[in-house]
């Protein structure tokens, strides 16, 4: 089972979030970008996990 690799922030909406890029995330998968992630302290508002660095994916040319 892959990770489900959001490209939007659920705080900002940015949409700057690439599968090579940073991101965070929480066991329940909710994504949001560093700056946001910052900001909430690495607490997921969601469910109240720990928001950790996303696995980055490597893009191939295709």
């Amino acid at each position: 089972m892959a990770l489900d690799m959001r490209e939007l922030c659920e705080r900002c909406e940015t949409t700057r979030l690439t599968p090579d890029g940073p991101a965070r995330i929480c066991t329940y998968e909710c994504t949001f970008c560093v700056p946001c992630a910052d900001e909430m302290r690495d607490v997921c508002p969601n469910c109240g996990g720990e928001l950790v660095p996303r696995p980055r994916r490597r893009v191939t040319a295709g």
